[in-house]
């Protein structure tokens, strides 16, 4: 278990917004009962990624991870759109390899069977599905 302490985002985004109004943040830091470094940080951390910086540590909640994926899927311009679109278009690619694969093998084994049959005797046909 961490020794660091836990401070809540409403907090974090309260010491911030009075040290970006101009407050001494020593004076925020005795209100708050909190160390001076403390604030500096938030502050820092708000100003590289705003208030999702300042979120708890750990694993985000379920929603949360789930709107970041979102964003994620949707933003990040025309090159994150063209590498979404071939990364779909290699997956159907891979799919029709694996149907075509498949269809090879099935075709082989019938060749095979009717290459087999005794040269006077009719050949055999595939099995049924009998659904």
């Amino acid at each position: 278990m961490s020794g660091r302490r836990r401070y809540p985002v409403e907090l974090k985004l309260e010491a911030v917004g009075r040290m970006a109004s101009g407050e001494s943040p020593s004076k925020i830091a005795a209100d708050l009962k909190i160390e001076r470094q403390r604030v500096y940080e938030w502050h820092l951390q708000y100003q590289e990624g705003g208030a999702e910086a300042l979120r708890q540590p750990g694993r985000p909640r379920k929603a949360e991870a789930q709107t970041a994926r979102v964003r994620a899927w949707h933003g990040g311009g025309e090159l994150a759109a063209a590498q979404r679109q071939i990364a779909e278009l290699q997956r159907k690619v891979g799919e029709q390899q694996v149907d075509l694969d498949f269809f090879h093998a099935a075709l082989r084994r019938v060749q095979e069977m009717r290459q087999s049959a005794p040269a006077g005797v009719a050949r055999p046909s595939t099995k049924s599905s009998k659904r």
